[in-house]
């Protein structure tokens, strides 16, 4: 089945994906053929089963995946041509958020929130330290994801919704031209799930940058995003407006899974 690839953004795509195929050594392919525009201020939900090869499509718009056909380019960055010296500027210009929030526990919240500015902080890190104007920023980011009254406390004591609103803090420390967040509420309760991605929807339309999200809830794609893209079996086979979709629409990205042992219930929790 073939994608539509409709939006109702305007301008240029800040990420763009043309035919991409990848496997990883010998085995096969793990993307085949896939198409993908990401537009500045747009929250698109990445939906599809697990092994759909969701995961390595996002790591294809970092490089940690390998380009064997097609085109990918990010933030201005050519993926299949990329030179030694632009792999860091690149992962610098792409925040990345966790299901599991990869905190340093033992570390304050405010100091989680200044590794994300390690990679323009220059020789100070050196002495394992930041300017004022880091600290600053690392507290207006608290501020804005709503947790600065934590920012003395260990990231260990929060609870898991807080502790994603560090992560989230911490990639946007870094000034990111896209955002990439990787089942960020799987491990979250309902109520925490919604607030989250609502923060991360405003973020998109607030800073003007993309943010890509891959969930497995429908429900939380079709109240939470701008458009949605869908994978099964490394295809793209749905790429819509969210305004145009509704569950029934979206079935075509797990029909069969049930015999395949892929729990259902869960996606539509």
């Amino acid at each position: 089945m073939t994608a539509t690839t409709t939006s109702t953004s305007t301008g240029l795509p800040l990420a763009t994906v043309r035919g991409l195929r990848v496997a990883y050594g010998d085995g096969p392919l793990v993307l085949d053929g896939v198409d993908l525009d990401l537009f500045p201020g747009e929250l698109v939900a990445l939906l599809g089963s697990s092994g759909s090869g969701k995961s390595t499509l996002m790591k294809s718009l970092t490089g940690f995946a390998p380009v064997n056909d097609g085109s990918v380019r990010v933030a201005g960055y050519d993926l299949t041509n990329l030179r030694h010296g632009q792999v860091r500027s690149l992962r610098a210009s792409v925040g990345q958020i966790f299901q599991q929030f990869n905190l340093v526990g033992r570390l304050s919240v405010l100091t989680n929130v200044l590794t994300g500015a390690l990679h323009d902080a220059g020789p100070i890190n050196l002495g394992g330290g930041f300017t004022s104007g880091h600290r600053k920023r690392a507290l207006e980011l608290l501020d804005r994801v709503g947790i600065a009254h934590k920012a003395k406390d260990q990231a260990r004591t929060l609870s898991g919704g807080q502790q994603q609103r560090v992560a989230i803090a911490r990639a946007l420390m870094q000034r990111p031209r896209l955002v990439l967040a990787d089942e960020p509420v799987a491990s979250l309760d309902p109520k925490m799930s919604h607030s989250v991605l609502e923060l991360l929807h405003d973020i998109a339309r607030e800073d003007g940058i993309p943010v890509l999200v891959s969930l497995h809830v429908l429900p939380l794609a079709l109240e939470h995003s701008d458009r949605i893209v869908g994978l099964r079996h490394g295809e793209m086979v749905v790429s819509a407006p969210t305004a145009e979709l509704d569950a029934d629409k979206l079935e075509v990205l797990y029909a069969g899974d049930d015999e395949e042992g892929d729990d259902d219930d869960a996606r539509r929790a």
